[in-house]
C-alpha cells in the first residue's frame, strides 16, 4: 500500500491530514488522487459511502488551485471559482464544505462556499461576490444562483458529482444538464455513484470524455463489510419485531428507514411513548427541527433515527452498528446506500430488513443485484433478550467509574444505610432497579415466529404456491359463493375486491364471506346478486390481468364459466353424435388451477362424442 506522499500529495495537505487521523489512503484516494492530479482526466469512481469519497476528490482538487501561479493575486485573486462539487442535499453539502475546509488548513487564499436550498439566498449571495475559490452545491440552489448571475463558472477547471445516483433519483437530471452546459469544456469531471445505472452512463457519455472507471468493490455492490439479514413476520407484527431485535442489541445505534412520512413518524412515535432514546427525520419537520435531530444524533444522543430515504440523504453518521428496514424499498439502489451507511471504514456493520411474505422477491432481486446472500434470521425469544439486557446492566455496575474524592463525603451515611443489607439482597435489588422494565415486558410477552416456520396448527388455513390448501368455508344460506382468477400473489386483498366491484358492478352489491388464496379468492354474493356480478365483472382487466368470474361448487372449485359469461362454451345439444366443438384439457385444468385459460376461438378443439354401448 502507498503512502500519501507516494500519491504526490503535497506536504502542505499532508500534515493537514495527518492531524485529522488518515495515516494510510484508502482504496478509492489510492486509485483516484493521481490519477486527477493530471490534467483533462475525467473518472467515473463507483465505490459507497464511507470509503473515502470526500478526501479521493478534495485533495486534488485543493492542490491543483493551491498550485496555481500567484495565489494571493493571480487567477485565485480574481475571486472566481475554480472548483465545483455537486451533491444531492443541504447535509452532505456542509458536511463536504467542512472536510475541504480541514484539508485546506494550512492553503492560503482558498475559499469555499457551500450555497443549498432552505437558506438566506442573499448571505449566499454575498458570500460568492466576495470571491470564493471552491462551490460546494445542491443542483437547484446552484441553478438560480447562475440565472441570477452570482454563481460564474467561467473559470471553473475541476467538477464533482458526488452521490451522482442520489441527485438522479431525487430528480435533479434536467438541473445537472444545465449546469454542465455552463462550465467550460476545457475541465476534469468526476463523478461518484454507488451504482452504475443506465442514467449514470448517459451523463458520462454526454458530459466526460475518454473516461476512467474506477471501481471499490464491484459495480453495485453493498458495502464490503456489511451483513445483511431478514427477518419474516406477519405485517401486523413488525413492530413488535422491531422492538425485539432493538432490544436484543443493548448498545446498537442505528437509522430505521420507513417508506412513508407518516409511517416514520408512527414508528418513532411507538419507539418513544415505549421508552427508547429515538426521533424521526421526514420532509414534514421544518429545516431547524431537522437540523437538531442530526446534530443530536451525530453526538450519539440519539441511539434510533427513524427517518425517510430522502431525508436521510447524505447523512454522514459514523460508527452505525446497524441500519433496519422496516420494510424495504421499491428501488434496490435505495437498499444499497441505506445498508452502505454502516460497515465503514473498515468497521463491521448489519442491514436488518424486517418483511412480510409478499416482499420475498424483493430479497432475491438484492441478492442479485449486490452478489451478496441474505441471511434468513430468526426473532430472538424473550429468555435470549433478558439475558443480554441482564449482561449490559451487569457490566456497566462494574465498568462505572467512581470518583472517589466527589463521593467520599456520602460514604458514611451510605455505609450506615446498607449496614444491615446482605450484599446478594444488594446486588439483586441494583440489577432489578436497571433491568425490571425488560423482566416484566418480556414475563408474558407472545412470541413472534418467522412465517416461514409457523407449525400448522389444527383448523389452521395453510397456504404453499398454487396448490392451496386453504379451506374454503361453506356458502351461506340465501348466498352464492362466486370464484374469480385473483388472489394474494396479485394484491388482491377485501379492500382490493370491495372496489373492484364497487367499480365494475351498477348497483349496490352486499358481499359476505370472502376467501382469499394464492392465485384465486372465493366470495359469496346474495342469490339474486350472483348473475349480474358475474356478467360485469368478467372479463374486465385488473392491473393488466383479464379477469375470470364464475360460479364456485361448495367443494371451493370453480364452476365451468356461467351462461352470462362472454368466453362461456356454446351449449351442446342433447343426444347430439355430430363432431363438437370444445375447449381442450389444458384450458380446463388452467382454468381450475386459477391460471390463464385459452378461452378463445382458437383454444377449441373437436372431439367426437363417446357411443353409447
Amino acid at each position: 500500500m502507498k503512502t500519501f506522499e507516494e500519491l504526490g500529495v503535497s506536504e502542505r495537505i499532508r500534515r493537514a491530514i495527518e492531524e485529522m487521523g488518515f495515516v494510510q489512503p484508502m482504496p478509492v484516494q489510492e486509485e483516484v488522487i493521481p490519477y486527477l492530479l493530471g490534467n483533462k482526466n475525467d473518472v467515473i469512481a463507483l465505490a459507497q459511502t464511507g470509503t473515502g469519497k470526500t478526501a479521493a476528490f478534495g485533495i486534488p482538487v485543493l492542490q491543483r488551485i493551491a498550485e496555481m501561479p500567484h495565489p494571493q493575486m493571480g487567477e485565485i485573486g480574481r475571486g472566481l471559482p475554480h472548483a465545483l462539487v455537486l451533491a444531492p442535499t443541504r447535509e452532505l453539502c456542509l458536511q463536504i464544505a467542512d472536510d475541504l475546509r480541514d484539508f485546506a488548513k494550512y492553503l492560503d487564499g482558498i475559499h469555499i462556499e457551500a450555497v443549498y436550498g432552505g437558506a438566506s439566498i442573499e448571505q449566499q449571495i454575498r458570500a460568492l461576490r466576495k470571491g470564493v475559490q471552491i462551490i460546494v452545491a445542491t443542483p437547484g440552489r446552484l441553478l438560480d444562483l447562475m440565472n441570477r448571475g452570482v454563481a460564474k463558472l467561467d473559470d471553473v477547471h475541476n467538477v464533482v458529482l458526488d452521490e451522482a445516483d442520489e441527485m438522479l433519483n431525487m430528480g435533479f437530471s434536467e438541473s445537472i444538464d444545465a449546469i454542465l452546459e455552463g462550465v467550460p469544456e476545457d475541465r476534469n469531471t468526476l463523478l461518484f455513484s454507488a451504482t452504475m445505472s443506465r442514467e449514470i452512463e448517459r451523463i458520462a457519455k454526454g458530459y466526460l470524455r475518454d473516461y476512467k472507471e474506477i471501481v471499490v468493490g464491484s459495480r453495485n455492490e453493498g458495502a464490503e463489510h456489511v451483513n445483511h439479514i431478514y427477518y419474516m413476520v406477519n405485517a401486523k407484527d413488525k413492530y413488535l419485531a422491531l422492538k425485539r431485535l432493538v432490544d436484543y442489541y443493548p448498545r446498537i445505534f442505528a437509522i430505521i428507514f420507513c417508506r412513508t412520512k407518516i409511517e416514520t413518524q408512527e414508528v418513532a412515535d411507538k419507539l418513544i411513548k415505549d421508552g427508547y432514546n429515538a426521533e424521526s427525520l421526514h420532509g414534514d419537520l421544518s429545516q431547524q427541527q431537522r437540523d437538531l435531530t442530526m446534530q443530536k444524533f451525530r453526538q450519539h444522543t440519539v441511539q434510533l433515527l427513524v427517518a425517510t430515504d430522502v431525508a436521510a440523504r447524505g447523512l454522514d453518521v459514523d460508527d452505525l452498528t446497524h441500519v433496519i428496514n422496516y420494510g424495504l424499498p421499491d428501488d434496490i439502489e435505495n437498499y444499497t446506500h441505506r445498508s452502505g451507511r454502516t460497515g465503514r471504514a473498515g468497521k463491521k456493520g448489519t442491514s436488518i430488513s424486517i418483511v412480510h411474505i409478499r416482499e420475498k422477491h424483493k430479497i432475491r432481486n438484492i441478492e442479485k443485484e449486490i452478489g451478496k446472500k441474505f441471511e434468513e434470521g430468526i426473532i430472538p425469544s424473550a429468555e435470549e433478550i433478558c439475558k443480554k439486557q441482564l449482561y449490559k446492566v451487569m457490566d456497566q455496575i462494574v465498568k462505572a467509574d467512581v470518583d472517589e474524592e466527589q463521593i467520599a463525603p456520602f460514604m458514611q451515611d451510605i455505609s450506615r444505610y446498607f449496614e444491615y443489607v446482605d450484599k446478594d439482597d444488594l446486588i439483586k435489588k441494583i440489577v432489578s432497579l436497571e433491568f425490571g422494565k425488560f423482566l416484566a415486558y418480556y414475563a408474558d410477552a407472545p412470541e413472534i415466529l418467522p412465517v416461514s416456520s409457523r407449525k400448522e396448527g389444527k383448523g389452521e388455513k395453510i397456504e404453499r404456491g398454487n396448490k392451496s390448501k386453504k379451506t374454503v368455508t361453506p356458502t351461506s344460506k340465501g348466498m352464492r359463493k362466486l370464484f374469480i382468477n385473483l388472489g394474494k400473489k396479485d394484491g388482491f386483498y377485501p379492500g382490493e375486491l370491495m372496489q373492484f366491484l364497487n367499480k365494475n358492478v351498477r348497483g349496490h352489491v352486499a358481499v359476505g364471506h370472502i376467501d382469499l388464496l394464492t392465485t384465486m379468492s372465493y366470495f359469496e354474493v346474495p342469490e339474486e346478486d350472483a348473475e349480474r356480478v358475474i356478467k360485469y365483472v368478467n372479463g374486465q382487466v385488473y392491473k393488466k390481468r383479464e379477469v375470470r368470474c364464475n360460479d364456485a361448487d361448495e367443494g371451493g372449485k370453480p364452476s365451468r364459466p356461467s351462461k352470462t359469461s362472454r368466453d362461456s362454451r356454446p351449449a351442446r345439444k342433447s343426444r347430439d353424435t355430430s363432431p363438437q366443438k370444445t375447449y381442450k384439457k389444458e384450458d380446463w385444468m388452467k382454468f381450475l388451477k386459477g391460471e390463464e385459460p385459452d378461452f378463445s376461438e382458437e383454444g377449441w378443439a373437436i372431439r367426437k362424442p363417446r357411443k353409447k354401448k
